[in-house]
């Protein structure tokens, strides 16, 4: 005891102290950047998605299932932002805002047919009158390998767009006005069309007078006698509330609205590969859900009408009007003849 006490005493007059137990290291608590909720984390890329239609059409709830579908895949790192009903205008305006660059819109669905101004030839072939007799036959078109040759087509011309993937809108009909029962009565009627070759000549050949009146004007245009009629899909007619102003519906079915998602190369080329993987697959599983829901949503809508009080006038003879349009047909097919017998050899 003696030793060990003297030990002690020459320790600490050397100054010398036993060492202290180590005590683990704290890891230090990451700051948040003010404004920043615990656990939030923003999306590394939003994207910004127009959509003339509202969200409860088909169009819409397909806008909707690619949007939810992107954002699961990429783990909420990638945002479509949907505008839809038009905020960002009409189609026409939409396409010349992501042509004309500057990033504002990097993404729309539109009708296949309004690339056709803006250099998508092909995609022309996909609004010709009765070429496609069902749903069957167009989605034997879309998931064909020819689809993805029309979907690059404007890429590949230099407009600065590219194609995703394919949908429909369901047949397109026109609405009036003025009762019509046949396609008698729409002679010497004034039907709104948007600026488009094979809209046009398709109205005259029904000898009625095409009138470009803008989409989101449409609706007073009717209102006010400016048209007598226009033609959209059922679920787009009744959701823009059509019927309040022309409740005259004859179901001629003379196109299906082929519709595509597209999105600016500027956009596009600011993804990595991951991401722009990520945008397809999601493209894929919206086609489908497109694909499964249109039938049903048109048939449901359809059957509302009829309830609503809509005069709905069936077809039962469509020869008057496949006549009426052979010269536009003839006309706009003459330069891809081959690919649009290939069209037509698909139902």
């Amino acid at each position: 005891m003696i030793m060990s006490l003297t030990i002690v005493a020459s320790l600490a007059a050397c100054g010398l102290k036993e060492p202290a137990p180590e005590t683990p290291e704290t890891p230090e608590t990451p700051t948040e950047e003010p404004g920043e909720e615990p656990g939030e984390v923003e999306p590394e890329v939003t994207l910004v998605y127009a959509e003339v239609n509202p969200l409860d059409t088909i169009v819409g709830q397909t806008d909707q299932a690619f949007a939810d579908k992107v954002h699961e895949l990429s783990g909420g790192k990638i945002k479509i932002e949907i505008q839809a009903s038009g905020v960002l205008g009409s189609e026409n305006d939409v396409l010349d805002a992501m042509l004309g660059g500057g990033g504002t819109i990097d993404m729309s669905r539109i009708s296949a047919f309004a690339l056709t101004p803006y250099g998508g030839l092909k995609s022309k072939l996909l609004s010709i009158p009765y070429t496609f007799v069902s749903r069957d036959h167009f989605w034997n078109f879309a998931t064909s390998d020819l689809a993805p040759e029309f979907l690059l087509e404007p890429q590949e011309a230099g407009t600065g767009v590219r194609g995703l993937f394919y949908g429909e809108e369901g047949f397109r009909h026109f609405f009036t006005v003025d009762p019509v029962n046949s396609i008698e009565d729409l002679k010497g009627m004034k039907l709104r069309v948007s600026n488009d070759p094979v809209m046009n000549g398709m109205v005259n050949g029904l000898g009625a007078s095409p009138t470009v009146v803008s989409f989101g004007e449409l609706y007073s245009a009717l209102q006010t006698g400016v048209v007598d009629g226009a033609e959209q899909p059922i679920a787009n007619y009744k959701s823009n509330a059509f019927p309040e102003v022309a409740p005259n519906l004859i179901l001629d079915g003379h196109t299906l609205g082929a519709i595509q998602v597209i999105i600016t190369d500027e956009a596009w080329d600011g993804l990595t590969e991951e991401q722009q993987n990520i945008l397809m697959e999601a493209g894929k599983y919206a086609s489908e859900y497109n694909r499964k829901i249109s039938a049903e949503a048109e048939a449901k809508v359809l059957d509302e009408l009829k309830a609503a009080g809509v005069n709905v006038v069936e077809v039962t003879d469509m020869a008057p009007w496949q006549a009426a349009v052979k010269d536009v047909v003839e006309a706009e097919t003459k330069d891809f003849k081959e690919l649009y017998q290939q069209i037509l050899d698909m139902q």
